[in-house]
């Protein structure tokens, strides 16, 4: 792993939080006078495609301008932030923002630009927990039973993500540092990981809980714990690894950013509207029912979120040894 590379992003990304990438004294005409296309990497149906139609509906009817969602999957995000980096910096491109953008930016040496500084952050919008799925067949019904369980069969049981890297492994590969368990990793495609789980191929997976909470309701996995530091309304009877594992915290968080350089005033009413449609109690009950909670802010308070997980996974990767298949 070149990890020099990865501290000297580190190092520079104190100075992002401040929205540097934006240019105060630039001269902006009225905006929007055009559509505004939002990017997303990961498909049609997933939660990054859902957030950015619920906000492009709200913000094209306050702004009177269409706000067209692109899906540019693959890549695990790749595709669509070279989108988004390679656009002109004038409000009129922007990104829906995932955890792996920031797990990429330390995991992989070869990406053609440099997330923190050729993305502004413009608004966070949403946070979801992870969920500690288990196939029922797992003599535990709690983090600690499971933690005993595990550590009787160092090696022998099989974790699996949506991918090396993902943030589906690196949460993973958190709790198995802070835990002490000896899992093997096995990476999928995705939710190909489904179907092994649900037929007892690999014994646990730490899933987006959008996409695992139907298996858990209808009794096809047990649900041991949410990753986030408090639990989710949509399960309030699962408790949080924290409450097992001191200090275990991790979820994934979607925003908005744009290509560096966009003008602040742009940023500004994005962020403006973003917030106002996060605080409407119809947009409101439509992200509970995807099983989130609502993540309201500044851009600066955005980019002091991206600053934290950048620094949190490239820990997290170094001590586990992680690199790219």
């Amino acid at each position: 792993m070149k990890l020099p590379r990865r501290r000297l992003l580190l190092s520079a990304v104190g100075g992002a939080v401040a929205l540097p990438s934006a240019q105060p004294g630039a001269q902006v005409p009225t905006w929007p006078s055009r559509p505004v296309h939002v990017i997303e990497g990961f498909g049609a149906g997933g939660t990054p495609d859902i957030l950015a139609r619920l906000l492009g509906q709200w913000l094209a009817e306050k702004f009177g301008q269409p706000f067209v969602v692109e899906n540019k999957s693959g890549a695990t995000g790749k595709i669509a932030t070279e989108t988004v980096v390679r656009a002109a910096p004038d409000g009129y491109t922007l990104l829906m923002i995932v955890p792996a953008n920031v797990i990429d930016a330390v995991f992989r040496d070869s990406l053609k630009y440099d997330f923190i500084r050729d993305i502004a952050p413009v608004a966070s919008i949403y946070r979801v927990p992870y969920v500690m799925d288990i196939h029922p067949s797992v003599p535990a019904n709690t983090v600690s039973e499971f933690i005993a369980w595990a550590k009787t069969r160092p090696g022998k049981i099989n974790m699996a993500s949506a991918g090396t890297g993902t943030g589906t492994h690196v949460v993973g590969e958190l709790f198995k540092m802070m835990t002490g368990v000896d899992m093997v990793h096995v990476p999928y495609r995705g939710t190909q990981v489904y179907p092994d789980l649900l037929g007892g191929q690999v014994q646990v997976f730490f899933g987006p809980l959008p996409s695992s909470i139907g298996y858990i309701k209808a009794g096809k996995l047990r649900a041991l714990a949410v990753t986030t530091a408090t639990r989710s309304a949509a399960l309030p009877d699962v408790p949080t690894i924290g409450e097992s594992v001191l200090g275990y915290e991790a979820s994934a968080w979607f925003g908005m950013g744009a290509p560096r350089g966009t003008p602040v005033e742009v940023i500004g009413k994005l962020n403006k509207e973003i917030n106002a449609a996060l605080a409407d109690p119809t947009m409101t009950v439509k992200l509970a029912e995807q099983g989130g909670e609502i993540l309201a802010g500044s851009a600066a308070d955005f980019g002091k979120l991206m600053v934290g997980e950048t620094e949190k996974w490239a820990k997290v990767i170094q001590a586990a040894n992680i690199k790219p298949d």
